[in-house]
């Protein structure tokens, strides 16, 4: 049903500056249930440079308890990018409306991705 309605929000949004999932744009291209060929490159690439130890996706109702108290504790929003690093302390990289600049591209979300984090982080 999830899907059924982002489907459904997706098509009906106007407001092409403020996309119904600015993080589905950059993954899935928009309504596909498969990731793009260039979005599975540039995690490659993220990955193998070094920038990142780790990349994970998660939708909302998959978050673990630590997660989502986190994410819950300071009023974040969906979507957005968290980082891990190796104390383990979560911290908020960019926010829903950062996401939604990239306009759906991978690699210019990747470059952000690898000017903000080190390579000692995993990106949530």
């Amino acid at each position: 049903m999830g899907k059924l309605s982002y489907g459904y929000k997706k098509l009906t949004n106007k407001d092409k500056d403020k996309p119904t999932c600015a993080a589905c744009d950059i993954t899935h291209g928009g309504l596909s249930l498969d990731e793009t060929s260039q979005w599975k490159a540039a995690k490659a690439d993220l990955l193998g440079s070094g920038a990142v130890k780790d990349i994970k996706q998660f939708h909302r109702d998959e978050l673990d308890h630590e997660i989502k108290e986190f994410v819950q504790s300071r009023g974040l929003q969906f979507p957005m990018v968290l980082a891990r690093n190796e104390g383990s302390n979560l911290r908020s990289v960019m926010s829903s409306d950062d996401l939604a600049t990239f306009k759906g591209d991978p690699q210019t979300f990747m470059k952000k991705i690898r000017d903000h984090l080190g390579g000692s982080q995993s990106a949530l």
